[in-house]
């Protein structure tokens, strides 16, 4: 799914008016989000340039320099608020860095050391297989598999 995709308008009227910012408030709206002024500004940053995988400070960085007045917190909140209304898939790594994806379909990910960035691995690209039996009562939500890379030498 590319941005283009994700930004379709939720309703007929946001569809004719043809305007990028006004169909990521029909988006918000259709996710149960308002869209309020610092949710459309980083929204505007999250989806309007295709798919990517951000950081909350990295966010918060990028909303300063594009001054953007939003605080670490609120940058966080928003974050949340998108991955609960199922606008972005959340991506824990070890410890507490955490990034966010604004590719929520099935996929898995190359996380590449020394640049802490992340890049998708298509889906069919890999195949899950032999998962354990959930306890009872349970069920698999998702798997999220992780493959590490490094500059060889």
């Amino acid at each position: 799914m590319d941005h283009v995709d994700l930004l379709k308008p939720a309703d007929s009227a946001t569809r004719q008016s043809g305007c990028p910012v006004h169909q990521l408030k029909g988006k918000l709206r259709g996710a149960g989000l308002r869209p309020t002024r610092q949710r459309v500004a980083l929204g505007w940053m999250l989806f309007g340039r295709g798919d990517r995988h951000v950081s909350a400070e990295g966010l918060h960085e990028e909303a300063l320099k594009a001054r953007v007045p939003v605080s670490l917190a609120t940058v966080y909140n928003t974050l949340h608020q998108f991955k609960e209304a199922g606008l972005l898939r959340q991506v824990a790594m070890e410890g507490s860095k955490t990034y966010f994806d604004t590719n929520v379909s099935d996929h898995h990910h190359f996380f590449i050391e020394g640049e802490d960035r992340m890049v998708d691995i298509p889906a069919p690209r890999l195949d899950v297989a032999n998962l354990p039996e959930p306890p009872e009562g349970m069920e698999i939500a998702r798997v999220d598999v992780i493959v590490r890379l490094r500059k060889k030498g």
